[in-house]
């Protein structure tokens, strides 16, 4: 064995080891919910789940993260993506999620989907009205600087440490088409969040403009805060429906679960519209929930999560397929990619069009 494969051999045993690590961090964090569970609501939450459910879970978290760890060793992207958060402000983060998760539990068993604070409240005059609810059940849905604060976390919580690896599975999809390192490229993400997957963008495009949208304020402010380091980012405040851009101006258009949480019409929308401000040849992609075909193994988990979670569109983003959406668009060259409860998809708008 040469010593340059010894060493991707390594690499890849070490970036997997550790994200094999993170993910048992974060299934720890998951212990002490249930008893958080007990305290708001009287009762524990009631839907076992088979044995051989359990099994096929952790052998597709498992698949995704050692995907990832390849992934970083065949260079579409550099190890950098796993470099953690500090210590302390991890950890000091972790009294709130509990709190959060009391309420949360409480706002779940009242079936409260549309409780907001002051804060809150100011920004509901701005936003559409599928937006004006507690998506999760979580504090506020997606309109205060607390909310914004804790969801990374939260949504790695729920995934067993899964969420960046699944984030991260459209990179070496639009690599195949954009190598390099991003000069001359300007990319756009809506619904960028706090910009988790725009961290890893521009680590594997570090030359490339990307503009970063969000319908929320204070997720964008987060946003802002968490990619200080990054350099040739733009930050837009706007609804992926009704984007504030010139027609065929960008060379990628994506976004990271953000159909589940549209209606359907919205989703047709937000497609027509990155279609419309792509330039001719510019690639469309998107990260989010499997659906109900690409993984028949998963379903009683699809069936589950809208019980356990205000996601009033999920059930109807599960049984309609993106990717025929996609295509009705006018979109060729469609592919995907598959990495435990996510899907990755990318499609080209035509020369021609």
């Amino acid at each position: 064995m040469s010593k340059g494969l010894k060493s991707k051999n390594l690499k890849e045993k070490l970036s997997l080891g550790y994200s094999l690590a993170r993910s048992a961090h974060f299934a720890a964090q998951q212990l002490p919910l249930p008893l958080f569970e007990i305290l708001a609501t009287g009762q524990p939450k009631d839907h076992p789940i088979e044995l051989e459910s359990i099994k096929h879970y952790y052998k597709e978290l498992y698949a995704l993260l050692k995907k990832d760890s390849q992934n970083i060793t065949q260079g579409f992207y550099p190890i950098d993506v796993l470099k953690p958060e500090p210590w302390h402000k991890h950890m000091g983060r972790c009294p709130q999620l509990l709190m959060d998760s009391f309420y949360f539990s409480r706002r779940r068993r009242d079936h409260r989907a549309k409780e907001f604070n002051q804060e809150a409240r100011e920004y509901l005059p701005e936003t559409p009205e599928y937006y004006r609810r507690n998506f999760h059940y979580q504090n506020d849905g997606y309109l205060t600087k607390k909310s914004a604060e804790l969801y990374e976390h939260q949504v790695e919580v729920l995934f067993t440490g899964s969420a960046d690896a699944m984030r991260r599975l459209i990179i070496p999809m639009i690599k195949s088409v954009y190598p390099g390192d991003g000069d001359g490229l300007h990319f756009l993400e809506v619904g960028a969040g706090t910009g988790r997957l725009t961290r890893f963008m521009k680590l594997a495009y570090p030359k490339a403009r990307i503009t970063v949208l969000d319908l929320s304020d204070p997720y964008l402010k987060k946003a802002q805060e968490n990619l200080a380091e990054f350099h040739r980012l733009d930050f837009i405040q706007g609804a992926a429906e009704e984007l504030p851009f010139k027609s065929a101006r960008f060379d990628f258009v994506y976004s990271c679960f953000l159909f589940h949480e549209l209606p359907e019409d919205i989703r047709r929308e937000v497609l027509a519209e990155s279609y419309r401000v792509l330039k001719q040849g510019g690639f469309f992609g998107f990260v989010d929930s499997v659906q109900k075909q690409d993984n028949k193994e998963l379903e009683w988990a699809l069936r589950q999560f809208p019980v356990d979670f205000h996601e009033p569109f999920y059930k109807n983003y599960i049984e309609t397929n993106m990717e025929d959406l996609v295509l009705a668009q006018d979109f060729v060259g469609l592919r995907k990619d598959i990495g435990f409860f996510s899907k990755a998809v990318i499609a080209q708008k035509p020369f021609s069009a």
